[in-house]
């Protein structure tokens, strides 16, 4: 066990033989660290948190009351093997929510990027791949071996089907079920997910130019409507396009996938 003198822990709280402690850390009561888990620079628990498994949590993370953190999977294949969770820099994981190790079959890591928010409930299955800048909303699920973009949101008590890849920039409305890939930029709503159009709202926010958005928006008319088959018409854009953003879904659509696509309406 390794614990930075600058650190604090509640003498309510428990950490295991082999847990390393970063400066700065602030552990609260009735916390549960485990023998394999290694806190970097000032990680806060607030209180009544397990982090445990081979778990590694980045500098600047905060973990609210009653999150579980490095669990097993909740998949009856998982035997045992010793698996992964890293979490990146500067996450909150709010109360209550969930993340899992990865499995063998998975690659054997479940990952997260920076700066991401998963709220009240949040559920992160196995060999997820989260990017950065990612927001999960309360009581909605991302389940095993989901690849998640950068700056995707993810709608309050919404869920996503194991295997899917959701893009960067997308947002899933509230009480969604996506069954299938979301294209980047995309807006994916209704009971059983739709994609309805761009994330207007989210390419404004980060500044995106003008010229790159009616260009997105072209792109999709053609996937919509172009000549062939949908990945007849997305090689076809990749050969006519000079946006970097269209060329982003392109590389998309073409590159590998377990699952179909959501594709515009």
């Amino acid at each position: 066990m390794s614990i930075h003198p600058s650190a604090t822990i509640h003498p309510s709280s428990v950490i295991e033989e082999g847990a390393v402690i970063g400066a700065g850390c602030t552990i609260g009561p009735f916390c549960l660290v485990g023998p394999k888990v290694v806190l970097a620079e000032n990680v806060t628990l607030k209180s009544h948190v397990v982090v445990t498994g081979r778990t590694d949590v980045g500098e600047g993370s905060e973990i609210f009351q009653f999150a579980s953190v490095g669990e097993v999977p909740q998949d009856l294949k998982y035997a045992g093997e010793d698996s992964r969770l890293v979490i990146g820099k500067r996450n909150r994981i709010r109360e209550g929510a969930t993340l899992n190790l990865g499995t063998q079959g998975g690659g054997g890591v479940t990952t997260v990027g920076d700066d991401c928010l998963f709220m009240t409930g949040a559920h992160v299955g196995h060999d997820c791949v989260i990017g950065n800048r990612v927001i999960v909303v309360n009581q909605s699920a991302v389940a095993g071996h989901c690849h998640i973009g950068d700056d995707v949101i993810i709608g309050g008590l919404s869920g996503i089907h194991q295997w899917v890849r959701v893009g960067h920039g997308a947002i899933i409305g509230a009480v969604t079920m996506v069954t299938a890939d979301v294209l980047p930029y995309g807006l994916v709503q209704g009971p059983r997910g739709e994609l309805d159009g761009l994330n207007l709202v989210g390419l404004k926010r980060r500044g995106v130019a003008r010229a790159d958005i009616t260009a997105l928006r072209a792109a999709l008319q053609m996937l919509r409507q172009g000549e062939g088959s949908f990945q007849d018409r997305a090689t076809r854009l990749g050969e006519e396009t000079d946006s970097d953003y269209v060329r982003e879904i392109v590389d998309f659509i073409l590159g590998p996938s377990d699952r179909h696509f959501l594709t515009p309406s």
